[in-house]
């Protein structure tokens, strides 16, 4: 087109921004849009919007910084005030032109020959957006594919024109750098950890059959916080055998070269899990990694035991439950019955917050707080039933007086759980009087004069029983490291437990914790001038289950070990337990942080704040405190259960990781 008799046109009508990048030009009756940069031409009629001309500046190679600036910043601007974007402040008038049509907009990418572009006084990195873009995907647990969605990409264009859009392929790739990234930092931080893990196990179910097997490391860092990070998120198949589960979980510690420093696996209550644990310890208790023989190494998560509890409970009354759950449709579904109900509910005499609603049929503290409900409404419902023909549910006072007795189980666990639950990370020191009323309620229950709830009793006795010979120990260790409490705890509650035999069952205790401290002595740099500590507090025939690569190191000074137990005798010299058993409790309060406890007092017990850390770090309940009453375990994110199962562990894991930081 010859310009040659071309004239530039002004108009106070061109009020767009985008005209700041181009010259208006007439000749005859046509009108071009020349780009001050390129020197493109376009065109310019008013007919034809602006569009075309924004797209044209993305697209452009040779526009100034200074008009980029502008145009990103343009449509931002408010009446308010002004907006000032890379140096350059400009004013509010926008018009109807600058809105971006998401249907016209054409995704070019310019191919950048630098990663970073200057852009004003700033600089524009593709590659720290790109992974910017991947970090909000992993943490908010976006799908991949959100990158090729066409609104995304229009906002972003339009956000920021220089950013090369990515493809799912693409960011795929970078959230696997990130994951290998993550991972790196994570390897050094167990490395240097001063304690040992607790590794906790879950398998979550994703779309389809397939499963993932969750392993979660638990400690307490060098400033005494207690943490939880997701170490290994594999795919396993869903007919695993215990053999394949506990290969898996060995190649993982391995992998991440933390079999020696492993302290307990904290599993659910199941016979799987018993054989997956036999095998793990046993493989561990052959390099002598695990102290005490082991006792303290097969954990039970408190949450699960007390779910599969709930469910027997519920299951012993379900036909009741079910004639509960009739009873509440029949009344909710009908306003005339509903208010006949409440009119009854006023002549009663019943005054309560409470109302009948329909439980939840997977979250059993629902199911237990319909119960609750229906038993304050009793009289209301038996009234109800001799006045209303419609009205066919029928319990009997035995089925009332089975229902109250298992709502109270119910509400015992449901009071228990939520101490537990109140925490994000409860310490292990928590759990055991808890978990000692529960056993006391249990013996009592037994006593029911009702067959039916007294056999319940006993299934609920036999199968908390086989938690508490695993776990009792090490909840026991746990309460005695809680200067409020100590071995006092134990002394009032096995009584009650276990009555003639107790004094039996407290030494047992006892002996456990000598043996664990003298293991914790041995091995420790912090017990250097405290020679022969492990002498002293046991019992005089030596340290007990010395890791082999301490028994290597110290053969030789074995008996310069017990010389000076026997040449400090007289001078008083006391070990950190004793001294810490004979000081009077720590007033009880209910801001006393137990972590913080420790670490203050841990220049006067440097061996026995060792131990703290290891065993308060245990999670005796491993389940989240939003799924604790839930019968279904964890599920995966139906987007990311589509893809790789290596992408699917950088992705968990790496949410997992980043989150915690920010947490931090």
């Amino acid at each position: 087109m010859d310009m040659s008799d071309a004239v530039i046109v002004k108009s106070s009508r061109l009020k767009s921004v985008v005209w700041n990048d181009f010259d208006r030009i007439k000749k005859g009756d046509t009108c071009v849009a020349v780009c001050r940069h390129c020197k493109k031409k376009l065109s310019g009629s008013s007919t034809s919007g602006t569009s075309h001309l924004r797209n044209h500046l993305i697209r452009c190679q040779r526009r100034s910084n200074h008009g980029l600036a502008q145009y990103i910043t343009a449509r931002e601007k408010r009446k308010e005030g002004t907006l000032a974007i890379a140096n350059f402040s400009l004013d509010q008038d926008t018009t109807k032109d600058d809105t971006l049509s998401l249907v016209n907009i054409k995704f070019e990418q310019a191919q950048l020959k630098d990663e970073t572009v200057s852009t004003g006084s700033s600089n524009f990195d593709q590659r720290r957006s790109r992974f910017d873009l991947a970090r909000m995907i992993i943490l908010h647990g976006y799908p991949l594919a959100m990158v090729e969605h066409v609104g995304f990409r229009a906002f972003v264009k339009n956000l920021q024109p220089l950013f090369e859009l990515v493809t799912l392929n693409r960011v795929e790739a970078d959230c696997i750098e990130i994951y290998e990234k993550e991972r790196k930092k994570m390897n050094e931080m167990l490395d240097k950890l001063p304690g040992k893990i607790s590794l906790s196990a879950d398998v979550w179910t994703a779309t389809g059959d397939a499963e993932y097997l969750c392993l979660t490391s638990n400690y307490i860092d060098e400033s005494w916080e207690l943490r939880r990070r997701i170490l290994n998120f594999i795919r396993i198949d869903p007919s695993h055998t215990e053999d394949m589960l506990s290969e898996a979980v060995m190649s993982c510690l391995m992998d991440w070269d933390i079999d020696r420093k492993l302290f307990s696996m904290i599993l659910d209550s199941c016979s799987t899990c018993d054989n997956i644990a036999i095998r793990i310890g046993d493989r561990l208790m052959q390099n002598r990694f695990l102290y005490c023989n082991g006792q303290l190494f097969d954990i039970r998560c408190v949450a699960n035991i007390l779910n599969v509890m709930s469910q027997l409970a519920l299951g012993a009354v379900s036909e009741i439950v079910n004639k509960i759950r009739e009873t509440t449709r029949y009344i909710k579904s009908s306003q005339p019955v509903l208010a006949k109900f409440n009119e009854m509910a006023k002549e009663v005499g019943i005054m309560t917050q409470k109302c009948l609603f329909l439980d939840n049929a997977l979250q059993w503290n629902s199911t237990y707080s319909m119960l609750e409900a229906a038993l304050e409404f009793k009289d209301v419902l038996i009234l109800l039933q001799e006045n209303d023909t419609a009205y066919s549910i029928y319990l009997s006072e035995i089925e009332w007086e089975r229902l109250a007795a298992v709502t109270s189980y119910l509400k015992l666990f449901v009071e228990v759980l939520n101490i537990f639950t109140s925490r994000k990370y409860p310490t292990a020191n928590i759990f055991f009087p808890e978990l000692c009323d529960v056993k006391l309620h249990l013996i009592e229950w037994c006593k029911n004069s009702d067959v039916c709830i007294s056999s319940l009793a006993l299934k609920l006795r036999s199968k908390f029983d086989e938690y508490w010979d695993k776990c009792s120990l090490g909840l026991a260790v746990a309460a005695m490291l809680d200067p409020r409490f100590k071995m006092k705890l134990v002394d009032y509650y096995y009584p009650q437990i276990y009555g003639s035999m107790s004094t039996s069952r407290i030494e047992e205790v006892f002996d456990g914790v000598k043996a664990l401290y003298n293991e914790h002595s041995i091995g420790s740099p912090l017990a250097s001038h405290d020679q022969g500590l492990a002498w002293q507090v046991g019992n005089g025939s030596g340290p007990l289950n010395v890791p082999w690569s301490a028994k290597e190191s110290r053969d030789r000074l074995m008996g310069f070990d017990k010389f000076l137990h026997e040449t400090s005798q007289g001078e008083g010299a006391k070990s950190d337990l004793e001294k810490y058993l004979e000081e009077p409790l720590f007033p009880r309060n209910v801001d006393f942080n137990i972590l913080n406890w420790w670490k203050v007092h841990t220049p006067r017990y440097p061996v026995l704040s060792m131990m703290a850390r290891n065993v308060l770090g245990i999670p005796m309940s491993k389940v989240a405190p939003e799924l604790a009453f839930n019968y279904s375990g964890r599920v995966l994110d139906r987007d990311w259960s589509s893809l790789t199962p290596a992408t699917v562990q950088a992705l968990v894991c790496s949410q997992d990781w980043i989150r915690s930081e920010l947490e931090n």
